[in-house]
This record gives C-alpha cells, sequence and structure tokens, in this order.
C-alpha cells in the first residue's frame, strides 16, 4: 500500500472517529482519495520515464557503474560493485561501499552528475548528448561535471578555457533538451 493511502486512509478513520464524516460522504471522500493517488503516481512515473530517457545510461546504470560519492569523497572514479546498488527515481547508480551508498541516500541531488551524466563540454558547446570517459571529471561548486576523453580529444580542456560561459549554455540548453 502506498504512503498516499495510507495517510488517506488514517485521515478517513480519524474524521470518521471524530464524526465529521457521515455515510453519504463516503463515495466523495474515497472518489478523492483515489484520484489523488493516480495522479501521483502519473507525476511519478513521467518524471522517472524523463530521466531514463534523458540521462547517459549503459544497461540502465548512471555513469557507466561509477560510484557517483567517491568523486566527492575520494576526488577520483571507483568503479561501483553490483552489492552496493540503489535506483533514484527510475537510474540505477553502483557505489563502491556502503557508507557511499548511505551517503547518497540522504542527499541523492547532492552527488548525482550534472546534465543526466552526458559531456558537460558538449552539452554546452552544440546541446548534443556525448558519451563521457568517468575518468574526467570536474567538482564546480559541489556539482560533478563529466567529459568526454578519447582519441586524443579531452573535452575538460576545452571547458576549462571558457569554464564560465559554456556552463551557462550547458544549463540552458539541458532545460531545453529535458523539458
Amino acid at each position: 500500500m502506498s504512503l498516499i493511502v495510507f495517510v488517506f486512509l488514517f485521515s478517513f478513520i480519524e474524521n470518521l472517529n471524530n464524526e465529521k464524516i457521515n455515510n453519504s460522504n463516503y463515495y466523495n471522500y474515497f472518489t478523492t482519495l483515489f484520484a489523488q493517488e493516480i495522479d501521483i503516481k502519473k507525476s511519478f512515473s513521467q518524471t522517472e520515464t524523463n530521466r531514463i530517457k534523458h540521462f547517459n545510461l549503459e544497461k540502465g546504470t548512471a555513469i557507466s557503474g561509477y560510484d557517483p560519492v567517491a568523486y566527492f569523497t575520494d576526488n577520483k572514479a571507483k568503479k561501483g560493485k553490483d552489492e552496493y546498488t540503489t535506483i533514484y527515481k527510475g537510474v540505477v547508480y553502483k557505489f563502491d561501499s556502503q557508507i557511499n551508498k548511505n551517503l547518497f541516500l540522504k542527499t541523492p541531488e547532492k552527488y548525482e552528475p550534472k546534465y543526466g551524466g552526458w559531456c558537460a563540454y558538449a552539452m554546452g558547446e552544440n546541446a548534443k548528448k556525448v558519451e563521457i570517459n568517468p575518468d574526467t571529471f570536474k567538482i564546480i561548486n559541489g556539482e560533478l561535471y563529466l567529459f568526454y576523453n578519447a582519441y586524443f580529444n579531452n573535452n575538460l580542456k576545452k571547458w576549462n578555457k571558457d569554464q564560465d560561459l559554456l556552463k551557462k549554455k550547458s544549463d540552458e540548453n539541458w532545460l531545453k533538451l529535458y523539458n
């Protein structure tokens, strides 16, 4: 049973005990209860589906299976382990340790990569979703930015040349693509 149904049922019983709901109100009360339940599920489902559609996922897993917390705590990319996995709003994350998983679960928004895990430089330069190299990253104001780095093409170096402008453009482009 979902939390919202539990809360409404509890509220219903309380109101019934306090005689605020009579027999004629039962139908209206439960119709409202289930309509709200359906609206919440639709909203959650659409958000989850949108994230899965737009995030950079490899077999459903973010950051190619790398631990998002390790970027902050160890200042390096660390491959996550299957035994330390969680799903946050439809996206699978793996962690190097239970400690990192617990940190993520406390404040997942803090550790999620910017732009759904796509290359920050490409997002700003041409609004493209470009794969990343998990080892090529930068933490800016407590946010994780990931970059493409292959075939003598390191986009982090390009990003560093005009970071402020590219960050602004990346933010704008991500909003357009994601919404």
